[in-house]
């Protein structure tokens, strides 16, 4: 049993030692790396979704695997344009995701696409430098130009007499003492009249009421799962 152990060893250590199942490790390692990055350390921080967590690393691991295993040089571009066309269209019919999710599902493929078919004529520090500038770009969008950002809820407002466009303080104020999010500004939208009802959009700032959700939010069901 031993010896045949030894053997299956001495067996499989020159293909462990050989070059493509190494360069293959290298990648991979970078493209988890970037993936945990850009998904747990910049994604889930911003918005606490765990189901979409799953899905990316999963995908990226699944696409990465898939393109350094099949993929040949003939195959390169055609097989990386297949793969985003087949994702384009599939969309996950099941359920709707949000732009902003749908964004970092291209990411991660992106991202595992060019680590497992980026060609030897590219060397080590320009795939790295690569990685850098999606993880950078996406915190970047993330933690800086997102947090400008206002979000976005529709709510029914009963109070027809703080529509008038010189009660826009009193409203947003009665709004605040109501439900403590703090308007920065809204839009009238449908009047009831008959019930005495009004349809407003208010746009706030998301860091000040993290437990609201928006409306683009209140239409993804991962929220129901998490």
């Amino acid at each position: 049993m031993e010896m045949n152990l030894l053997l299956i060893l001495q067996e499989l250590t020159p293909e462990i030692l050989d070059g493509n199942f190494v360069d293959m490790m290298m990648r991979f390692g970078l493209n988890l790396l970037a993936t945990i990055f850009v998904i747990i350390f910049v994604y889930f921080r911003a918005t606490g979704k765990r189901s979409y967590v799953f899905t990316y690393i999963l995908i990226s691991t699944t696409i990465f695997f898939l393109c350094f295993l099949l993929g040949s040089i003939d195959l390169q571009l055609g097989f990386a344009l297949g793969l985003f066309a087949i994702f384009g269209i599939i969309r996950y019919r099941t359920d709707t995701i949000p732009i902003r999710e749908m964004t970092y599902l291209f990411l991660v493929i992106t991202l595992a696409v060019i680590n497992a078919l980026a060609s030897k004529e590219f060397n080590v520090s320009e795939i790295i430098f690569t990685n850098l500038m999606l993880m950078v770009t996406t915190w970047v969008m993330e933690t800086v130009w997102m947090k400008r950002h206002l979000a976005r809820r529709s709510i029914i407002f009963d109070r027809m007499d703080l529509i008038l466009p010189t009660k826009n303080q009193e409203l947003i104020q009665n709004i605040k003492e109501r439900t403590g999010i703090d308007v920065v500004r809204y839009k009238v939208g449908q009047i009831d009249l008959s019930k005495k009802t009004v349809r407003l959009t208010i746009f706030y700032k998301e860091e000040t009421s993290p437990n609201v959700l928006s409306d683009p939010e209140m239409s993804d069901k991962s929220f129901d799962r998490d």
